[in-house]
């Protein structure tokens, strides 16, 4: 398993370049693993930085890096939990989120169903120091039964189908958890589960059962994954909403379904902010709480912007100085693109698409303009100019 100095030296040597191209310049036996390391390495410099500074560390197949965990959400994740005697993590996989929670528990379970993952999660896990980490080549499910309860149970279902394609369903994911939920909870006094953020929450919710917490998780405002902790205690889910920073700062709202209830207060006209939501609110369905919390006012139910005469300077999700505001009819949207030729347009709840308005407005992507195509309270289509705070 561990690579010869030969085998280290190619891949040292032609890391930074394009492993198809590659393919066709070497053959040789070793060819296929000495590529898979080379597009792990490519990926793991920006995904997971921290294994990407580790020479020894091997890489498996592209599919398994795909569904991997970035090191700051794997981060993330182990900041949840408390620790104890055992973590099983029932789908191991490429091991990124297993590495990152395995030391804070004094034994660790590894499972995963395919055998060359097996193999490359030993030699990592040597290389890691990880000494509480146990792999077991076995179906997560199969294990269950003979399982001693163990503080977490980890689980990251595969979502893709026996063909290859993307699934997005609970009942489509392998394993289909919501035959299973009932079980892992008589084993595991916490159940964390990992899913695309494609999933419908409310949905997930209502078909895991006994869900306490919903963590929507974005990197740098573009959101990657759901994690639902599941407890044995029946409580009112708490949905949080983070946003993760690369300089190690992080945006969090955090709400239940019933403080959402509250219908938010609305403004006819734009204020002198314009405020709009990181991508975790907008998928946690954030609305109407974040008006409440932040003391401003929506624009339109479904527009998803807000708005105020006062600078909430620690809103989580970009804040805008607005500048104008239009009705978008012909003769008001051809004086703004004589005198703004260039913007960064953002549309919300607009009946034409960013595509649409730059084609036939003529309009070219850049600057230092914010425009917002979006309704208001009272249904009227407008145009609101921006600069960004």
């Amino acid at each position: 398993m561990k690579p010869t100095d030969r085998q280290l030296a190619f891949i040292q040597a032609h890391e930074k370049e394009d492993v198809h191209a590659l393919a066709l310049r070497y053959k040789g036996e070793d060819m296929p693993f000495l590529l898979a390391q080379i597009a792990g390495r490519q990926v793991a410099e920006k995904k997971i930085p921290s294994w990407y500074r580790n020479r020894e560390l091997l890489y498996p197949q592209q599919l398994s890096l795909e569904q991997a965990s970035s090191e700051l959400t794997a981060r993330y994740k182990a900041s949840l939990v408390t620790g104890g005697d055992l973590l099983a993590d029932l789908t191991g996989g490429m091991g990124v989120d297993f590495s990152f929670l395995a030391p804070l528990f004094r034994r660790a379970l590894y499972v995963e169903k395919d055998e060359e993952l097996c193999r490359l999660a030993k030699h990592n896990f040597a290389v890691l120091d990880l000494k509480q980490a146990e792999v077991h080549h076995i179906e997560g499910e199969a294990l269950l039964p003979q399982l001693p309860l163990a503080e977490l149970i980890y689980l990251d279902p595969a979502r893709r189908d026996v063909g290859g394609k993307k699934v997005f369903r609970i009942e489509e994911c392998s394993p289909d958890l919501s035959l299973l939920a009932d079980r892992l909870l008589e084993k595991g006094e916490q159940v964390m589960i990992k899913y695309s953020p494609m999933l419908d929450i409310t949905l997930a919710v209502k078909t895991l059962h006994q869900v306490s917490e919903v963590h929507v998780v974005s990197v740098e405002n573009e959101c990657k994954e759901l994690l639902f902790l599941l407890r044995k205690e029946s409580v009112e889910s708490l949905c949080h909403a983070v946003n993760l920073k690369k300089g190690g700062e992080r945006e969090l709202l955090s709400f239940t379904p019933g403080e959402e209830e509250q219908e938010a207060p609305y403004s006819m006209v734009p204020g002198r902010f314009l405020y709009e939501p990181n991508a975790s609110i907008l998928k946690a369905g954030g609305f109407n709480v974040t008006a409440h919390r932040y003391r401003l006012q929506k624009l339109h139910k479904h527009s998803h912007l807000y708005t105020g005469d006062r600078l909430v300077g620690n809103f989580p999700g970009r804040i805008f100085r607005v500048e104008e505001w239009f009705g978008a009819n012909r003769k008001e949207i051809r004086r703004f693109v004589a005198a703004v030729p260039k913007t960064n347009i953002t549309v919300r709840n607009y009946p034409h698409s960013v595509a649409e308005i730059r084609k036939r407005w003529g309009l070219t992507e850049g600057g230092d303009n914010y425009l917002f195509a979006t309704t208001l309270y009272d249904g009227q289509k407008v145009w609101i100019s921006c600069s960004k705070l």
